[in-house]
């Protein structure tokens, strides 16, 4: 549960401090929750955040603030859980709909793979490699799914293996899709994340997959942190939620991974959980961005938060990756 305290209205020094409370509290805290805690609007929050880092107090991010140093740190999880959570929803409902009937797929560590797990437990016949425990243990459950873990040592900070064991468990192996989560992305580095260890074991889930499938919310969207996990020309397809209005880098970034060929799919996020997405959101179509790869037509449609999208076919100079296809090369 996230530390706060929520009041009723505070002056700007007052809420300024409550705003660092809340980050030293945490590690990491969105822009909406720090608005819903202080009771004031983004807008003004944003503003405060920007003051509070001239100070050197703490580090903006897209959507959110982190204590400083935040480009050498990995957030721990609990703090990672309150980042963007209504987008990794709508994002985790999309990146299901990717996933067919019998196919073998790796699923790299994370909040926003965790809750793709979550949905992926009702796909039958579905075979999941996997290095996160949380992953696993959301598919623990799923008669009709195989849970294959990797070998490694675990990293608690993430509740994953990582290490040669990770790394040599997924050599010789072949599935349809890697779906993988980071710290950053960007056009010019593509995935990035903190730590060493990870970025080398998400290297190696690359490696296994016939399709690199990146998800990451717009908070991520121009990050870029220390550790490069699969570079922009490997990425086959970004889903992602619609960046707010006057978050203009994740845009122009979206655009310029356009412009290198990644297929990008947009989620129906942007709004709270509990609030429906506007009508004209869901029926919307899509129109690709230049440059972006054809080579499953129709499956980059924009759709709702929840609204899956059809299984597409493996490429076809690769063949089709089932469970029988989960084996050594």
């Amino acid at each position: 549960m996230l530390v706060g305290v929520t009041v009723s209205f505070v002056f700007a020094a007052e809420r300024r401090q409550l705003i660092l409370e809340m980050v030293r509290a945490n590690g990491a805290v969105s822009l909406r929750e720090l608005a819903r805690v202080v009771q004031t609007s983004e807008v003004t929050v944003r503003r405060d955040v920007r003051a509070l880092e001239a100070e050197g107090l703490l580090d903006r991010r897209h959507g959110g603030a982190v204590l400083p140093g935040g480009f050498t740190r990995e957030s721990g999880l609990p703090q990672k859980s309150h980042l963007a959570t209504a987008e990794k929803t709508a994002i985790a409902d999309v990146a299901a709909g990717l996933v067919g009937e019998g196919e073998a797929i790796v699923v790299g560590a994370g909040t926003t793979t965790q809750e793709l797990a979550r949905r992926l437990a009702r796909v039958p016949g579905l075979t999941v490699v996997t290095n996160s425990l949380l992953v696993a243990q959301a598919l623990a459950h799923a008669n009709r799914v195989e849970v294959v873990m990797t070998g490694g040592t675990l990293r608690g900070s993430n509740y994953a293996l990582v290490g040669s064991g990770a790394e040599q468990s997924l050599q010789g192996l072949r599935v349809s899709r890697a779906f993988l989560s980071g710290s950053g992305l960007t056009a010019e580095r593509g995935l990035s994340t903190s730590n060493m260890l990870s970025a080398s074991v998400d290297r190696a889930l690359v490696q296994a997959a016939a399709e690199v499938v990146v998800l990451a919310d717009h908070t991520k969207l121009g990050a870029d942190t220390m550790f490069q996990t699969v570079p922009t020309d490997l990425i086959t397809r970004l889903v992602t939620d619609e960046p707010p209005p006057h978050e203009d880098r994740a845009g122009t970034e979206l655009q310029a991974l356009a412009d290198q060929g990644v297929q990008i799919t947009v989620a129906g996020a942007g709004q709270n959980a509990a609030e429906p997405a506007p009508p004209a959101r869901r029926a919307r179509q899509d129109v690709p961005l230049p440059g972006q790869r054809g080579r499953h037509p129709g499956a980059s449609a924009l759709r709702g938060a929840g609204a899956p999208l059809p299984a597409e076919a493996p490429p076809a100079d690769r063949g089709p990756a089932r469970v029988a296809d989960l084996r050594r090369r």
